[in-house]
């Protein structure tokens, strides 16, 4: 077997002794057995949200179970066709079974990345915020471009996407737009997107020049129900206002948005696209993940340190740069990962600098605990 090889099914064995110590692999067909046998409980969907969740959980296990067991017999056979191509002088079947392997390790590295997500919210849905910052008319253009970004992103890996709110610009793109993202994993892939997002281009508004934007991307869990997040009434204010959407037959001529302002905090959630009750809710919902978010950036001082990096919308704040013009780069500026394919990033191949950001981060909080060993 060639060295290349040989380092591929080193790094694959690596990865599944890390997927079998995450899935405490000794326990898990047991723990699966007894996800079946609630499952198959008459009276489990009397409460439909737990029902849910524990459906959720299950699937995840499944998932997880069948991605490792795929894994190692991947590897396996293969390593078995080498030895056995080698043996009989068979050098069809020998490059065949190393190319299986070279895919089998990409698979094996995302498959690691995933595994990772352990964080106390990472298998939560996802609240999404996008705000145009510094830029006027370019940087609700961008805010618009980063919405159609994590709209495809989101699709692609098969996540459910809902519409919260929105606020048109005035000349073009959008002030504001909020989505909720639902889907496994679906915090903690979206997580390493916090912060703010520059583009450099020209403009397409006719000037002729090169613009620089800014746009600022805040993400944080839905918060399940068993999670108790106390609000004093007398905290907070509520709003209600007519939408100011894109136009058209179906903008609200009733006050039905709904602004919630919590006065200790200075949060302010907004939602505008049901009926005022609906909207009073989801916004709620909004406000409670917000105040969990922030409990999680007090217990993780990662995280912590992440949100107090983001500032303001502009210079010097930035995580990540688009450039289009004069040449085309997306670099990350907390991992140095980069790419020349500018279209492919604004279409929603984003999956390359979040797993970037997550190796980082579990990099930096293994080397903490490991000092803190010490």
């Amino acid at each position: 077997m060639r060295a290349e090889i040989e380092n591929h099914v080193a790094e694959i064995e690596k990865s599944l002794n890390l997927l079998r110590q995450r899935l405490d692999w000794d326990t898990a067909e047991h723990r699966l057995e007894e996800f079946n046998a609630m499952s198959e409980d008459p009276d489990l969907w009397n409460d439909p949200e737990r029902a849910q969740k524990l459906m959720r959980d299950r699937q995840q296990l499944v998932d997880a179970i069948e991605r490792y067991k795929t894994l190692e017999s991947g590897l396996n056979d293969n390593v078995e066709l080498i030895e056995m191509g080698e043996a009989e002088d068979d050098e069809e079947v020998v490059t065949e079974a190393e190319a299986a392997i070279t895919a089998l390790r990409e698979v094996a590295a995302a498959a690691e990345i995933e595994a990772l997500l352990d964080g106390e919210a990472d298998g939560n849905d996802t609240f999404l915020e996008i705000n145009a910052g510094a830029g006027g008319t370019e940087a609700c253009d961008w805010a618009q471009m980063l919405q159609r970004m994590y709209v495809r992103w989101a699709e692609k890996r098969g996540y459910k996407v809902e519409l919260q709110s929105e606020e048109a610009g005035s000349e073009a793109g959008v002030k504001s737009v909020a989505y909720k993202i639902s889907g496994p994993n679906a915090y903690g892939w979206m997580k390493t997107e916090s912060g703010v997002h520059r583009l450099v281009r020209i403009s397409p508004f006719g000037k002729g020049t090169r613009e620089t934007s800014f746009a600022s991307v805040w993400v944080y869990p839905v918060v399940d129900d068993n999670i108790e997040i106390d609000v004093n009434p007398s905290d907070i204010r509520i709003d209600t206002y007519r939408s100011s959407g894109a136009g058209g037959q179906h903008v609200n001529t009733t006050d039905s948005a709904v602004r919630i302002t919590h006065a200790p905090t200075g949060i302010v959630v907004t939602s505008s696209e049901k009926s005022q009750h609906q909207n009073r809710d989801i916004a709620m919902k909004a406000l409670k993940s917000r105040l969990y978010q922030l409990e999680l950036d007090r217990r993780n001082a990662e995280i912590n340190a992440q949100h107090e990096a983001k500032g303001s919308a502009g210079w010097g704040n930035q995580i990540r740069s688009y450039v289009l013009q004069p040449y085309q780069m997306v670099k990350d500026l907390r991992t140095n990962h980069e790419t020349s394919d500018t279209s492919g990033v604004l279409d929603g191949d984003l999956d390359g600098f979040m797993a970037a950001t997550l190796a980082q981060d579990v990099a930096g909080k293994s080397r903490s605990e490991a000092n803190a060993e010490e």
